[in-house]
Formats: C-alpha cells, sequence, structure tokens
C-alpha cells in the first residue's frame, strides 16, 4: 500500500497535491449553487454540501477563501437567498463547465445553456433541468481560519422533488433521478444503491463472522 507522509503531501506538485487530497474524502454529491446579485445571476457547481441537521433542518457548503471574488458570496450576503440544485447524468456536462472562471456579471446560466426558474417568488433562481431543488436561507458564515475557507450554514425554506423519487418513508430514491456524484475534482459518477439497511439497534446486531 502506497503511503505519503505530511511532509511529502507538502512537497507533492500543486496539482497532484490538488487532485490527491480531492479524492482522499470519497464520493460528494454534486450540487449548482443559484444566486441573484445586482449584477445578474449566478451558477455555481459545489461538491461540498452536507446535512446539518433535520430540526431545524440545515445544510451547508464550504466557500474557498475570498482572496478573488466569489460571486456566490457576494450575492449570498446580498439578498441571503441561496438554491441548491441536484446534478443529474443528463447535465453533468453543463454543470461541470459552471465552474470555470468567467468575468464577474457573466451568467453560467446562459453560457453553458442551463435554465433559471423562479418559483414562489423566491429571490435566488432555481435550475429548472434539477429534478431535487432546495430554497435557502442564508444563516450563517463560519470563517475556518485553517485555510481561510468558510462554512455556509442555510436554512431550508422549501423542498422541491419529483413524485416518482419521494417515498412514503420521506427518503429520496436518487437512483430514480439520475443523481451523480463527484469524487476529485472532475470525476463524475452514476448513483447506484447496494443495499438498505434497517435503523441500527444494538438489540438488531447480525451476528458477523
Amino acid at each position: 500500500m502506497k503511503s505519503f507522509s505530511k511532509e511529502e503531501i507538502k512537497a507533492l506538485d500543486k496539482i497532484v497535491r490538488l487532485n490527491l487530497i480531492n479524492s482522499v474524502s470519497g464520493y460528494k454529491s454534486a450540487n449548482l449553487i443559484g444566486t441573484k446579485g445586482e449584477k445578474g445571476e449566478n451558477l455555481a457547481l459545489f461538491s461540498s454540501v452536507v446535512h446539518l441537521g433535520a430540526s431545524p433542518a440545515l445544510l451547508g457548503f464550504i466557500m474557498r477563501p475570498a482572496s478573488v471574488p466569489r460571486n456566490t458570496l457576494t450575492n449570498m450576503k446580498l439578498t441571503k437567498k441561496f438554491t441548491i440544485n441536484s446534478v443529474s447524468e443528463e447535465i453533468i456536462e453543463k454543470s461541470h463547465f459552471t465552474s470555470a472562471n468567467f468575468d464577474e456579471g457573466v451568467s453560467e446560466f446562459e453560457v453553458c445553456k442551463l435554465t433559471p426558474e423562479y418559483m414562489e417568488n423566491f429571490e435566488a433562481p432555481f435550475l429548472k433541468e434539477s429534478k431535487l431543488k432546495m430554497a435557502m436561507n442564508l444563516e450563517q458564515i463560519i470563517p475556518i481560519e485553517l485555510n481561510d475557507t468558510m462554512l455556509i450554514v442555510g436554512s431550508i425554506e422549501t423542498i422541491y422533488v419529483e413524485d416518482q423519487a419521494l417515498e412514503t418513508s420521506g427518503q429520496i430514491d436518487l437512483n430514480l433521478l439520475n443523481t451523480v456524484a463527484i469524487s476529485g475534482l472532475n470525476r463524475y459518477h452514476q448513483v447506484k444503491q447496494i443495499a438498505n439497511f434497517p435503523y441500527a439497534r444494538v438489540s438488531d446486531l447480525p451476528k458477523f463472522n
């Protein structure tokens, strides 16, 4: 088995180091975050959206350092609103290229031929092509001093999901939505369910070999 010490990781070529460290956390969700500000609409790909709690319903994601203009961050600070839109297999290429470094004021919706959609008077644009999307309220920006990134915390105002993917238990069948996952910086994967276990209780522990 190959090993990398902290010192060896630091000494790696920059691109190799980025690829390695972005891969070790495994598969990540692929989501497009939609915002709107004074200079128009913005759509950006994030692979760091995580569940933070169910009551209240909170999601978070990591924003890179604001040492360069971050239109998503600027717009969220202004309006306190954003949307999270799941990426499906049908739109992975268009979604991927929203991460290009476009000039300020350029709409990724327009350049990448994706469709903004406004629902129930919510201020931020949704992605019409997305099959699972959420209206989010900005609640907190938590600085991470170690690397100047930020944890963006939002509360879910509304969830929109295609009917056939919503189970009576409340779970969402991501397979039916053709949801994709990301590994590293630029590899996309199909989602495939391989097991469905009951809630883990000590009393129900199987006899493992």
